[in-house]
């Protein structure tokens, strides 16, 4: 195209990866543009990771409050202000905003508010926000589109227009009874927000555990917390039509053990799963091809099948984590500066953000068993961990499996910041340590962290 401005590089999509790599190559002296539909920084700092932890925190607070006597001051047991809880979201999103500007405005990289779809190889047109159409070329292109919250074909559920986790932040009241549809990783973070918050919920999963995918322990420990703060829990149950209106009256049909159910709500969440924005942008005139699932087809060093186009992040069939797509980043941009570097074998750490926290990296006994390999196990409950005692959060166990070489090769922890333990433990499998590296290691007293001693000094289970 003859009249398109001409870029070293051109990012379709504001998100983890795409950002930095813009703001990086910028700061090089590149000629760098961002290309943004709506959220400036992508999903997570608007609707998805850190809005969500937002709220998450703030039903934290609350059920602190009502467990006031249990540390020697008054319980609170009223009603929360949601527009308050929305509105301390809110402030901590514009602010994170404000850094991305600054960050654009520092690095030289240029920020495109508008639609963009692919008219041309490299050549993207952007309807822009403002009014009038640019067409950018570059070099390099970047697709960082990610992905969106999946809403079945389950008759009935489209017209009764649930709530996604996006809108779910934005509430600005109380759901009566909250119906979660999907029993994953956002369905299960909201559900007990939402009941520590003040709602009656429940959630309906089609699987036979919530996170099926988890050992049997980490499931049966997590529904035993859910049926402890009293959220209604239906495994192995299949949808078969919705009624109503979510925010007014919905009604869910289903079956379950072979017999009919029925359940009523005033609002419906659907969490159950995640699709790649990559419909509609043009990549078939762009030499771009998906793969079965929808996500952009690349190789191990994120390339697509077009040459000089690269696919990161959500869209690419990443891990759908933005810890995944920074380091998707820094893939491509070893890439660009002539490195080989690949996303194969890479460690994924995984958390979700319950209280308390479930964290895992490496292998857990299901995949090990399933794989063939040997491995020993030792665990602990966090009662053993003394930190864990003083904050009256005992709540849970950690476990690690051990390999016949005495590396560690998948830790699993279920308890009080547990997303901050795993860190320790993924350092010391990155860098091939032996379990008893973290054993023998001095580790801070009363801390959390101390628990990783008490954990390898048990002696590990025989082979299994």
């Amino acid at each position: 195209m003859s009249n398109s401005d001409d870029y070293d590089l051109v990012v379709l999509g504001s998100g983890e990866a795409g950002k930095y790599l813009a703001w990086t190559l910028a700061s090089q002296g590149k000629r760098v543009a961002v290309i943004e539909r709506q959220y400036v920084g992508g999903s997570c700092p608007n609707v998805a990771c850190l809005p969500s932890k937002n709220i998450i925190h703030s039903a934290k607070v609350a059920s602190y409050l009502r467990r006031g006597a249990e540390f020697g001051v008054a319980a609170v047991a009223g009603p929360v202000n949601m527009t308050a809880v929305r509105d301390r979201k809110r402030k901590m999103v514009d602010g994170l905003i404000e850094v991305h500007l600054h960050k654009y405005h520092a690095s030289g990289a240029e920020l495109v508010m508008g639609s963009g779809t692919f008219v041309g190889p490299k050549t993207i047109e952007v309807a822009l926000h403002d009014g009038g159409t640019r067409a950018l070329r570059g070099e390099h292109v970047v697709i960082c589109t990610g992905s969106r919250a999946k809403i079945d074909d389950t008759p009935g559920l489209q017209e009764a227009r649930p709530l996604t986790h996006i809108e779910a932040l934005e509430l600005d009241h109380l759901p009566s009874h909250l119906i979660v549809l999907g029993g994953g990783y956002i369905g299960l973070e909201m559900a007990q927000a939402f009941r520590r918050l003040g709602s009656q919920v429940t959630v309906i999963e089609r699987n036979n555990a919530l996170i099926h995918r988890e050992d049997p322990d980490v499931t049966a420990a997590i529904g035993e917390l859910f049926r402890d703060e009293e959220i209604g829990v239906l495994t192995g149950t299949k949808l078969t039509r919705v009624q109503g209106t979510s925010g007014d009256a919905v009604q869910v049909h289903g079956t379950r053990d072979g017999a009919d159910l029925v359940l009523e709500g005033t609002h419906l969440l659907a969490a159950g799963g995640r699709i790649p924005n990559t419909a509609g942008i043009g990549l078939e005139y762009a030499g771009v091809e998906l793969d079965a699932r929808g996500h952009v087809k690349v190789n191990e060093r994120l390339q697509t099948t077009a040459p000089g186009v690269w696919a990161v992040g959500d869209c690419a069939g990443s891990p759908y984590f933005t810890h995944i797509a920074y380091d998707d980043f820094r893939v491509v941009r070893d890439n660009l500066a002539g490195e080989n570097r690949v996303t194969t074998g890479r460690q994924v750490p995984y958390c979700l953000f319950t209280d308390p926290e479930l964290a895992r990296v490496g292998l857990s006994e299901r995949e090990a068993q399933e794989k063939g390999i040997s491995y020993r196990l030792a665990k602990i409950p966090m009662a053993n961990v003394l930190r864990a005692r003083t904050l009256s959060e005992t709540r849970g166990f950690l476990k690690a499996l051990i390999g016949t070489d005495d590396r560690i090769l998948g830790f699993t922890a279920f308890g009080v910041e547990a997303g901050e333990l795993i860190a320790v433990v993924q350092l010391a499998m990155a860098s091939g340590m032996p379990y008893r590296g973290l054993r023998d290691m001095i580790l801070t007293h009363p801390t959390i962290a101390e628990g990783l001693n008490v954990l390898f000094s048990t002696p590990p289970a025989g082979k299994r």
